[in-house]
């Protein structure tokens, strides 16, 4: 048995309790003993964390790693350092309706156009070995070695895909049926929950009651532990009856509803914020279930495809590309890009939950990664400035470059719940006890990623705790690791009490922060001083947790 002996730190215990002085002695991977005057206890490792702050590590809720996780560890550490440098032990993968299972030879290629923006270059191959659902995924990924631990949601994209393809077509009892069967299989092999992405496709054609079929067999067989993440329908016009909707979920089906990065995307929609609060609020006094998670940005990572209207979707990303290239449907999706104001519902043949480019315009949308090294001089440039850079319209420009890059093109939109002079809806949701702090962003070996994927819980620490005073480091430290914990039904992780797993984070408060931008956005966080999964150091690496990875395979229940 190796013990370590953590002396003299803050302990923030990660329950919201106030900070107190004290030891820590770590056993193996769990937590020995908590607690004052421990510094006498035998130990091979003494770290004097004098001046530091011990928190459990942090968990993120909101990961796309999923196909990062299934890398040989060397390529993983290497596109996870910035992860672990900023304290994350713990990621939840499967979010937004997007993730790797479970997947068949016939909806392979589906499903890998409609994740290629999260997918390295390295992974392009998946599967590999073969998997096919959520248990042989996760073989996969215990074989393979993690370096830090990794629990998955079980989203509803592939669900449909592998079921019905990326066809619109309505929920038949027989696909109800199917979807149903897998979703079980998925419960069983430890999945947390599900998710749903309402803006991409297949989600974008789904209707309420295929969800609320879903989410009853999560509460049937998870009961009380049931969770129901959801990218909800729309963040801009119809922000207000989509996140009705999700209420409305959890009302129906009794499960835990989880509200994907509550956000407001666009200047006219960032009063919104305080409404959807208060809705939500409400929604918990009637006995509704209901949370969320956030990241402390006024910008989000996802895939170019958003911007594109539903119906030119049907089918897959090779479709859109078909109708890009044809000059008469090229001018119907540029048309509908500039005047379809998003209405409810929106799940109609000619509905459009939400129009990103409407909402923010062309110039706040960025590019994040191509493929090809051809077009990389475009990474990091708005849509307009990508159509003078072509001589062209922002819509020519990014069709064209959709077309030549097979549509693996990511983006950055900016104006979501502020800017960097209005962060009043970021204040208010990182203020608010029932939203969690996560990145929504990783970093996948190529372009631009988000700069949260290298500094979203340092740059709480840092700004919102010692800068501007707005959360206590308890209740900040509380949103990162003991509340996300207790959300997923994690016993033993989260919190910094005898039995626990030791997933610690020794970081400076002084200090602490992100320095990753926009512009440099692998730049690591500052004042992170030691990380630990499950008792072994992975920041900075020494050399048995090198040689054997520490991270674990979490099941829901286990």
């Amino acid at each position: 048995m190796t013990r370590i002996l953590i002396r003299g730190g803050t302990i923030v215990d990660g329950t919201g309790a106030e900070p107190a002085v004290g030891d820590l002695i770590v056993a193996d991977d769990r937590i020995a003993d908590a607690g004052r005057y421990l510094s006498e206890a035998p130990a091979d490792r003494t770290i004097d964390a004098a001046g530091l702050v011990v928190a459990p590590g942090f968990i993120d809720v909101h990961s796309h790693g999923d196909l990062v996780v299934t890398l040989p560890p060397d390529r993983q550490r290497a596109l996870q350092e910035g992860r672990l440098a900023q304290g994350i032990t713990t990621e939840i993968v499967g979010n937004c309706g997007l993730g790797a299972f479970p997947c068949s030879a016939e909806s392979m290629i589906e499903l890998r156009a409609i994740v290629a923006w999260m997918t390295p270059p390295d992974a392009t191959d998946w599967p590999r070995p073969a998997w096919s659902d959520l248990a042989s995924w996760s073989e996969h990924l215990t074989r393979n070695g993690l370096w830090a631990n990794v629990g998955a949601m079980q989203p509803h994209g592939p669900l449909r895909i592998v079921s019905a393809g990326l066809a619109r077509v309505p929920a038949s009892p027989e696909l109800l049926a199917r979807m149903s069967r897998h979703l079980e299989e998925a419960l069983e092999a430890g999945a947390f929950g599900l998710t749903t992405g309402l803006i991409y496709p297949p989600g974008i054609f789904t209707q309420p009651e295929e969800i609320a079929t879903l989410a009853r067999v999560v509460r049937e067989r998870c009961g009380d532990a049931a969770f129901v993440a959801s990218h909800i329908r729309g963040s801009s016009e119809t922000l207000l009856p989509a996140v009705e909707e999700l209420v409305g979920v959890g009302r129906q089906t009794r499960a835990r509803v989880h509200h994907s990065h509550n956000e407001a995307v666009g200047r006219a929609h960032w009063d919104k914020i305080p409404k959807v609060l208060a809705m939500e609020e409400k929604a918990r006094a009637d006995g509704v279930s209901i949370d969320y998670d956030m990241f402390p940005y006024t910008a989000a990572a996802t895939m170019m495809v958003a911007i594109y209207p539903p119906w030119s979707l049907e089918g897959g990303v090779d479709r859109l590309l078909e109708r890009l290239g044809d000059p008469a449907k090229r001018r119907s999706i540029g048309e509908a890009i500039d005047k379809t104001v998003p209405s409810w519902p929106p799940w109609t043949p000619d509905g459009w939950p939400h129009n990103l480019v409407k909402a923010v315009g062309w110039d706040l949308v960025t590019i994040g990664s191509v493929g090809s090294e051809a077009n990389r001089r475009y990474e990091g440039m708005s849509l307009t400035a990508l159509g003078r850079a072509m001589k062209k319209t922002p819509f020519d420009a990014i069709s064209d470059l959709m077309i030549a890059e097979g549509g693996v093109v990511s983006q950055l939109i900016h104006g979501i719940s502020g800017d960097e002079a209005h962060e009043g809806g970021i204040d208010a949701l990182l203020a608010d006890r029932a939203g969690a702090v996560c990145t929504d962003a990783n970093d996948f070996g190529k372009g631009r990623p988000h700069p949260a994927a290298f500094g979203a819980f340092p740059r709480v620490l840092g700004r919102w705790v010692r800068e501007r005073k707005l959360l206590s480091l308890q209740e900040a430290v509380r949103k990162m690791t003991g509340y996300p914990a207790a959300l997923l039904g994690l016993r033993d992780r989260g919190v910094l009490r005898a039995g626990a797993y030791a997933d610690i984070v020794l970081f400076d408060p002084k200090t602490v922060g992100s320095t990753a931008t926009y512009d440099e956005p692998r730049r690591r966080a500052d004042g992170i001083r030691i990380v630990l999964v499950n008792g072994r150091q992975v920041w900075p690496a020494d050399a048995a947790a090198a040689a054997s990875p520490p991270g674990r395979f979490l099941r829901r229940g286990a």
